[in-house]
């Protein structure tokens, strides 16, 4: 069988590789297809188109949207034409509030006695967006916490004294302007909406209204019956399934390209299915 991985992360987020190693990287580990859904922009995608050309792998334009809700909700785009305005135009804007959101970061991490600044954080990736992942790599770095993972649990996840989200998209612009430039819309990571049961269940019909084509039914950090159960909820609903890591490269190294824990085998037919 033959597998894929969509959702993926290059330094024009919070990754650590570029789109070009990430690509080659998906062709060393047997992977027919990936997406590259960097966080709200689209720098690194050219790149990756042409990579998956020079590698003999199909790479996927994508996207992750952060929007407004009282979780943590980000939308994924798949087959998305980059070039199209109104999208182009919202990912410029979510550039210019990612600034803010970084500086409100540092100011905070400050208050709690850490010496961390903006520019930390740029030295982690110079090239691409930043955001509270490189944050959290400077607090490892700098012996503040132990790995990444106990800086966003104590420090920077929804809920901590760091964190800081200034949100430009409501759900249903999200989903509107990927359908605008021809993508098909996903609900990513379940879990890390803080719904569950009936409230979710209301939450993704919510969605379904708006148009969300699908949900991330295959994830890294899933537990218990979680797949199970997003799964079964896509096709009560007649949605589509999608499915990734949230790979990060040296930024999560706990978490590996195709595979994530060494839980996931995400099958090329669901992107059959997404495609059609």
């Amino acid at each position: 069988m033959e597998y894929i991985d969509l959702h993926t992360h290059s330094h024009h987020s919070d990754g650590s590789m570029t789109p070009d190693e990430l690509v080659k990287l998906a062709k060393e580990t047997g992977l027919r297809a990936i997406s590259l859904t960097d966080h709200d922009t689209f720098d690194g995608v050219k790149e990756a188109v042409e990579a998956g050309k020079k590698y003999g792998i199909e790479v996927i334009p994508g996207i992750e949207f952060s929007v407004v809700s009282t979780g943590e909700t980000h939308i994924l785009g798949y087959g998305i034409d980059i070039t199209e305005k109104n999208i182009c135009c919202a990912v410029t804007k979510a550039k210019e509030l990612r600034l803010i959101n970084n500086q409100r970061t540092a100011d905070a991490l400050q208050k709690l006695g850490f010496d961390i600044t903006v520019e930390d954080a740029r030295r982690i990736s110079p090239v691409g967006n930043i955001g509270r992942a490189h944050f959290a790599k400077v607090m490892e770095l700098k012996g503040y916490t132990s790995s990444v993972k106990e800086a966003f649990d104590l420090y920077l996840q929804k809920g901590r004294p760091a964190f800081n989200s200034l949100r430009l998209l409501e759900a249903e612009e999200a989903i509107k302007l990927i359908h605008g430039a021809g993508g098909k819309a996903f609900l990513a990571h379940l879990h890390l909406t803080k719904k569950s049961g009936q409230e979710l269940e209301d939450y993704v019909k919510e969605l379904k209204d708006y148009g969300l084509d699908g949900i991330e039914g295959y994830y890294t950090e899933y537990e218990g019956t979680m797949q199970e159960d997003y799964q079964a909820l896509a096709k009560k609903y007649g949605m589509l399934i999608s499915g990734g890591t949230d790979f990060h490269g040296a930024n999560k190294p706990h978490i590996k390209l195709g595979v994530g824990y060494g839980n996931l085998h995400i099958p090329y037919s669901l992107l059959d299915q997404i495609r059609n």
